[in-house]
């Protein structure tokens, strides 16, 4: 080739590779949108459940569990000695007056504690756990020291109906709710071991309170339940602290209307309030019909411990094999379990033996009852409305609670008698667990083993 052509050849070749490279960009970038877009999708991170990002352990959440414990036994575990007060204001302190009369007291400071849950939880919402806790764990040990001095009825129903269920009201729920934040993989067994302290008042103070009436009477044995209450309770000001700060916000008519619109929420709701009329049930008259059916008074004293003996160990499995397999699908066990147990053992024997076993199978199986529902809660629900929506389904059971025992009272003296009132109960147990299953469904489908 002679030397004249070379240029020409350079200048082609060069040209060559510039229409090559120019190709291979546009190759290169022919469809980039898509590649764009599939990368992201592929990075787009999936909607985190509430509560995800929890540290679910260290000494700061452990210790809020040990505070939750503390108000768990000084509220819960103190409502479920109100068997022990009516029987002795009846026989003693309050003779002149008629049971249902006397029976006012610890409803309403069942229904209080439980009933107040909407303004406690919007006031939770806004401003934290700190002065809910503080205020409560004041009024509740001032209406426990008033009551102790009490001679008259108003007297008693003002301060331990009254004044000790509005404390209480603002001690169990905000903590509860408190803990909620702090764990999301071990929420279930958080739960299950902090409600294990209203299961171990269940025990201490039945037992605690008669044998303080018989030996120093009535007053000392409040004030010393008082004394107890108030050094649990400095523990739970000193360990509870919210792991999300309040947020201060203006609830408008919409937000406060919100979970009413979400049929999962509504179906939650309705449930709890079914089962709560089947759950009070045994609670309330297990002892009573133990004693119609031939039981000795010193054996019957005893049932109600032994449920809440068996309670803590159902809360405590309820909470760890919740977080294995599902929180809603262990309550769905359990509680059917709790209904059944109402109506194959309870209702066709009412012997020593038959007795003692319900109580221990019942108190174990409903025990997650209190340990799951507000997971079952926190599971459908914004952190921020935490508050609010938990105390709408305690108020729910609240109404229950509160108005389930005239309607047992008007089975068991009516042409139902005993037999009516178990089968009343064994079948709103079932009917209310039915409510959270289709609950589940609803977010699920029909896969059997699908953890939820």
């Amino acid at each position: 080739m002679s030397e004249s052509n070379q240029p020409a050849v350079a200048a082609e070749d060069q040209l060559i590779e510039e229409e090559t490279e120019k190709a291979e960009s546009q190759a290169g970038n022919s469809n980039p949108p898509s590649t764009s877009h599939d990368d992201d999708a592929e990075k787009a991170p999936e909607p985190e459940p509430p509560g995800s990002d929890a540290p679910d352990g260290g000494a700061a959440a452990w210790l809020v569990v040990l505070g939750t414990w503390c108000a768990s036994f000084c509220s819960f575990g103190w409502l479920n000695s109100v068997g022990v007060f009516q029987e002795y204001y009846q026989i003693e302190l309050l003779s002149n007056y008629s049971p249902s009369t006397i029976s006012w007291i610890p409803s309403l400071q069942i229904f209080f504690m439980m009933g107040m849950g909407p303004f406690v939880g919007a006031i939770y919402d806004r401003y934290g756990v700190r002065w809910l806790l503080l205020g409560g764990s004041l009024l509740h040990i001032f209406g426990i020291m008033m009551a102790s001095l009490g001679t008259e009825y108003y007297q008693i129903l003002l301060a331990q109906g009254l004044c000790s269920g509005l404390g209480v009201s603002a001690i169990f729920q905000p903590s509860a709710t408190c803990l909620a934040g702090w764990f999301n993989h071990k929420r279930g067994a958080a739960f299950g071991i902090s409600f294990t302290g209203s299961s171990l008042g269940g025990i201490i103070f039945p037992i605690m309170v008669s044998h303080l009436i018989r030996n120093v009477g009535f007053g000392w044995a409040m004030r010393t339940c008082a004394f107890l209450m108030l050094f649990l309770l400095i523990i739970a000001n000193l360990t509870v602290r919210p792991f999300h700060p309040p947020q201060p916000h203006k609830a408008t008519g919409a937000q406060l209307a919100k979970p009413f619109t979400e049929l999962q929420f509504v179906l939650l709701a309705v449930g709890f309030f079914l089962f709560s009329y089947g759950f009070f049930v045994p609670i309330n008259y297990l002892p009573v019909q133990a004693l119609s059916a031939g039981m000795s008074s010193d054996l019957a004293g005893y049932l109600l411990p032994i449920l809440n003996a068996g309670s803590l160990f159902g809360r405590l499995f309820a909470g760890f094999l919740g977080d294995k397999i599902g929180r809603y699908n262990i309550f769905i066990v359990v509680c059917y379990l709790s209904g059944i147990y109402i109506l194959a053992l309870w209702l066709p024997d009412s012997s020593d033996a038959a007795l003692i076993a319900f109580a221990v199978l019942f108190g174990f199986f409903s025990g997650a009852y209190v340990s799951l529902i507000l997971p079952l809660v926190i599971a459908i629900s914004p952190i921020a409305e935490l508050g609010f929506r938990t105390g709408v389904v305690m108020f729910v059971i609240a109404i229950g609670g509160l108005t389930t025992n005239p309607i047992n009272g008007a089975i068991i003296d009516g042409a139902g008698g005993w037999k009516g009132l178990k089968i009343f109960s064994g079948v709103f147990c079932l009917a209310g667990t039915t409510f959270v299953l289709v609950a589940r469904v609803r977010k699920t489908g029909w896969t059997l083993f699908t953890r939820f």
